[in-house]
């Protein structure tokens, strides 16, 4: 069997920049610094804040993070514990009125050897999931078709996590 080959040149961005940037800085402590745009910052809360993975696993994937720079679970004070999982559940509500999926995958990946890219500064993965969502593209050409640009997702998911808030005041 003969495949074509599949050029993805954003890998190489990404390959590069956390490489430089894993002893430069750590971006779960530095994109709080920027506006919420720039940073993909999608809701701030007192404790943890919701950003949007740059290079993401799957359309609409988001990552909830304490402010505080900490690697261990165990670490974290109850009250960040508590805000993460329920900024966990808000991401997951307003996935699933922006775009529907069927499904989510939720997860921590603690220390290097268990494939955190950053682990020094833990967070969680909110992956939304559709019905063949891994086609032949992710299983035979280890590539991923992104239906929508990191900053179209932004848009919407930001708009839908207002509109929650909008209606917890209301």
């Amino acid at each position: 069997m003969i495949f074509e080959r599949l050029w993805r040149p954003w890998r190489m961005g990404y390959i590069s920049r956390v490489e430089e940037n894993r002893e430069a800085e750590c971006i779960f402590c530095s994109k709080p610094g920027e506006d919420d745009r720039s940073s993909l910052i999608l809701h701030r809360g007192a404790n943890c804040f919701i950003i949007m993975n740059l290079y993401p696993y799957n359309t609409g994937h988001v990552m909830v993070s304490p402010y505080r720079h900490v690697a261990e679970l165990e670490e974290l004070a109850d009250r960040e514990r508590e805000e993460l999982m329920r900024l966990a559940a808000l991401a997951v509500r307003a996935i699933k009125e922006a775009m529907h999926p069927h499904g989510f995958n939720l997860g921590m990946n603690l220390g290097k050897s268990a494939g955190a890219g950053y682990d020094e500064h833990l967070h969680l993965h909110v992956v939304p999931r559709w019905q063949g969502d891994a086609n032949f593209m992710t299983v035979l050409a280890g590539s991923k078709v992104m239906p929508e640009s990191v900053e179209e997702n932004y848009l919407r998911l930001r708009e839908s996590l207002q509109r929650l808030e909008e209606g917890a005041k209301g």
